[in-house]
């Protein structure tokens, strides 16, 4: 007899996203002749950068000759898109992160979701609240949870991220092995200064713990103070793993390639308390359990980094970040409380008396708009939506108009 997974089983209804496309969908069937404007899931809608284009069609023709034709690669990452990376997002701002620390994936997603392969199954987990539904769901998937009461997983610590604390959680009060954290966040668009990230990493090397650092949004940073990765303080090599996307700093989320950043000093412990580097863990389990990026699409992503994609990359997140100014201004201007969207494409909005749920269906009948309620994402993110910034101005500029028009 095959047994499944039963903890598949604790699982709270269906992935946030995939319940906010049936909403949008049963409605649009309702009303075939409204426009639909959708501002929820972060997907991009502009070109990817010519410099890009450019390097995929170059990168076509060799597959197209016998003497240039690529077939395997390593699964790990070319070289070439590895030393890139390792140069221009850490070297340049004096992290030292070498090539081989970096390893190239088709997304942040699936990277966040698989590294926990690697941990004990009776680790303590912190988890920030409101959160990206992936980190919790994935622990729930391998059974590091209990069930979920009041929307809350049993075996988690969850860090409340309110207004109070300015969207960034405090420290534990007791004692926890992994701690995600995400900057600029999804979904507040807060984010945290060198001294707040600093203080985790003291208590990360005090606890033998372990932080993952999604810093999918750093390319949105303005904000010359604010630290793009975790490898910018000091003592981070030896606790932290990051994981960075290309989906949103240069439009691929339809390419697909991301990367995560394992130092070679960052280590797990034996039951026994002997130091087990995790770098070897994680090229092992890549190589096994992973094909690789398609050649073609690693050209496209070294791009980002010539002179030409740097300042097209730029003016990509530049576009976005004028959308979440137009977004700040017309919530802001109608007396709403909100945060993010300055340094990442994301606005976080207080809704008032209204539920999460309710608001969000207030927007799609009203105004046709499609926003992300904010309780998706934990307890403390009732009484909130996410704004995206990812649409074309002209339908962001069309949705604001409506939504002035119905709150």
């Amino acid at each position: 007899m095959i047994l499944v997974n039963e903890h598949y089983g604790k699982l709270q209804a269906s992935y946030l996203f995939s319940d906010i496309a049936r909403r949008v969908k049963a409605y649009q069937a309702a009303h075939p002749d409204q426009k639909v404007i959708r501002l929820g899931i972060g997907d991009v809608t502009e070109p990817l950068p010519p410099a890009c284009i450019a390097a995929l069609h170059r990168a076509v023709d060799e597959m197209a000759a016998a003497q240039t034709f690529r077939g395997y690669g390593p699964e790990q990452g070319y070289d070439f898109l590895r030393e890139a990376i390792a140069r221009n997002d850490f070297q340049s701002r004096g992290s030292d992160i070498a090539a081989d620390e970096v390893f190239v994936s088709d997304g942040a997603k699936c990277d966040t979701a698989n590294i926990q392969e690697l941990f004990g199954p009776k680790i303590r987990i912190a988890i920030p609240d409101p959160v990206y539904p992936v980190y919790v769901d994935t622990n729930v998937m391998a059974g590091r949870t209990g069930r979920a009461v009041k929307g809350r997983y049993r075996g988690l610590v969850y860090l409340p991220c309110t207004e109070e604390n300015g969207f960034v959680p405090d420290l534990p009060a007791e004692p926890v092995d992994l701690i995600y954290l995400c900057f600029p966040n999804n979904p507040t668009g807060a984010t945290a200064s060198r001294e707040q990230l600093a203080r985790w990493v003291a208590y990360a090397r005090e606890h033998k713990a372990l932080i993952l650092f999604d810093a999918a949004y750093e390319a949105f940073i303005r904000d010359p103070a604010i630290p793009h990765s975790i490898y910018e303080i000091p003592g981070a090599r030896a606790c932290a793993i990051e994981f960075r996307s290309f989906s949103k700093t240069a439009g691929f989320t339809g390419t697909r390639c991301a990367f995560t950043v394992v130092p070679k000093e960052v280590c797990g412990y034996t039951r026994t308390g002997e130091a087990a580097p995790l770098h070897p863990l994680w090229n092992r389990r890549h190589t096994t359990k992973f094909n690789g990026v398609s050649y073609p699409v690693q050209r496209a992503a070294e791009a980002v980094y010539s002179d030409e994609g740097k300042a097209q990359t730029r003016a990509l997140t530049d576009f976005y970040l004028g959308n979440a100014a137009l977004i700040r201004e017309t919530l802001a201007g109608l007396g709403y409380t909100l945060t993010g969207g300055v340094n990442g494409p994301y606005v976080w909005v207080r809704t008032g008396k209204k539920a999460s749920w309710k608001f969000f269906d207030r927007l799609l009948d009203r105004a046709q708009v499609v926003t992300t309620p904010g309780s998706g994402f934990g307890r403390c993110g009732e009484g909130y939506i996410r704004i995206s910034a990812f649409n074309n101005r002209a339908s962001v500029e069309e949705a604001m108009a409506r939504i002035r028009k119905v709150l």
